[in-house]
C-alpha cells in the first residue's frame, strides 16, 4: 500500500496544477520587464558609442524611473561655452528639456483637442467649448529614448555624422 501511494503521488494530470500556472504567468511578466529594461540599457549604451550622448541619471532619478542624458551640444546656441543640452525621459510618459532658461519644458508631440468648461452666469449655467493643445505621452521606455534621439537629431545636431 505504501509503494502504491508513493507511485500515485508522482503521477499528475496532463495539465499543470494551478500553482504552476500562476508561476508561469508571473515569470513571463517578470521576464518581459527584464527584457524591456535590457533593451533600454543597450539603447542608452548605443547613444554613448554612436552619438557621444552620456547618461547622467542620479540615483534618485533612477529610483523614480527617470533617465537623464547630456548631449554634446550647448543648451542654447547663442552661448557656446555654457552648459550642454540635457534631456530626460520620465516613467510618466514625458520627455523634457532639463536645462532651459527658467523651467523644464516638455517636448512630447502635440495634438489639438476640444475642452468644455461650465460657468455660472445670471441666466444659469453656460457650457463653453475651447480648442486646446495637449501633449501626447510616450508610454514605452524604448520609444521615449528613441523620440528623444530623434528630437536631438532634428533640432540640435547640425552635422548628423556619428561621433569621432
Amino acid at each position: 500500500m505504501v509503494a502504491r501511494e508513493a507511485h500515485n503521488l508522482e503521477v499528475g494530470g496532463s495539465t499543470p496544477s494551478p500553482a504552476t500556472n500562476l508561476n508561469i504567468i508571473t515569470m513571463s511578466k517578470y521576464t518581459w520587464k527584464q527584457e524591456q529594461q535590457m533593451l533600454e540599457d543597450s539603447f542608452a549604451r548605443a547613444l554613448l558609442v554612436e552619438y557621444n550622448i552620456k547618461e547622467v541619471t542620479t540615483q534618485r532619478q533612477a529610483i523614480n524611473g527617470t533617465r537623464e542624458f547630456e548631449f554634446p551640444v550647448p543648451s542654447r546656441r547663442r552661448y557656446k561655452n555654457g552648459e550642454n543640452l540635457r534631456l530626460a525621459v520620465f516613467k510618466s510618459g514625458y520627455v523634457r528639456n532639463q536645462n532651459s532658461c527658467s523651467s523644464n519644458y516638455q517636448i512630447n508631440p502635440t495634438y489639438k483637442r476640444k475642452k468644455k468648461w461650465v460657468f455660472m452666469s445670471k441666466d444659469g449655467t453656460i457650457t463653453k467649448t475651447y480648442t486646446t493643445t495637449s501633449r501626447a505621452k510616450v508610454y514605452s521606455g524604448l520609444a521615449r529614448l528613441n523620440y528623444m534621439l530623434e528630437f536631438y537629431l532634428r533640432n540640435y545636431n547640425i552635422n548628423t555624422n556619428k561621433a569621432g
